[in-house]
């Protein structure tokens, strides 16, 4: 299954995700995400077993991910926190976008802590090591051609949004099903910051 360790942010947020798509929420070409699933991504797992006699691969299993993710809180050893969302920036770059997402202002040292941790454990399973520097975000759209680019630059020349703050207090291992309508998360575990 596809899976990944995140840092969910509350309902109450999803109006301000919402208002910070709206410059190109329409714009031929952009998937903006949905709202009520926003959060920020801390490692992704491409692929982890069931871990029962039918899934018999090499891949880690869904134990390993969860005893991997508890041992990563206690090594980043980062207690409840306060994160910020606002401004707005993309991947890779302005020329070639294919995500735009909104930043983390408070609380970035926090979650590159918790990342580098999960990197480190998850690495140890087998998993590969990410192949970019953690820039801690919230996707806001995927692009998938050219057509939209010129509304998400417009956006990104005008006033960054303000997307607002909460607290973190744990962190999630998520199951993703990719479905025609978008992807569906299910929560597999939460970890308690200590």
């Amino acid at each position: 299954m596809r899976a990944f360790f995140a840092v969910d942010l509350p309902d109450s947020l999803a109006p301000a995700v919402a208002d910070a798509q709206a410059p190109f929420a329409d714009a031929p070409g952009v998937n903006p995400v949905d709202p009520e699933q926003a959060h920020v991504t801390l490692k992704f797992l491409v692929d982890i077993g069931e871990g029962d006699e039918d899934d018999p691969g090499d891949a880690p299993t869904v134990d390993d991910a969860i005893a991997a993710g508890e041992r990563a809180v206690d090594r980043a050893a980062v207690g409840p926190f306060t994160c910020t969302v606002a401004g707005r920036g993309v991947f890779p770059d302005r020329e070639y976008v294919s995500v735009v997402w909104a930043g983390v202002d408070r609380g970035g040292d926090d979650l590159a802590a918790l990342r580098e941790a999960l990197e480190a454990e998850t690495t140890a399973l087998g998993v590969d090591p990410a192949d970019h520097a953690f820039t801690p975000h919230v996707t806001l759209a995927r692009v998938e051609n050219a057509t939209g680019a010129d509304a998400v630059r417009d956006a990104l020349d005008g006033e960054g949004p303000e997307v607002g703050s909460f607290s973190v207090d744990e962190i999630r291992l998520v199951e993703s099903t990719l479905t025609a309508s978008g992807p569906e998360y299910d929560v597999v575990r939460e970890f308690g910051l200590k």
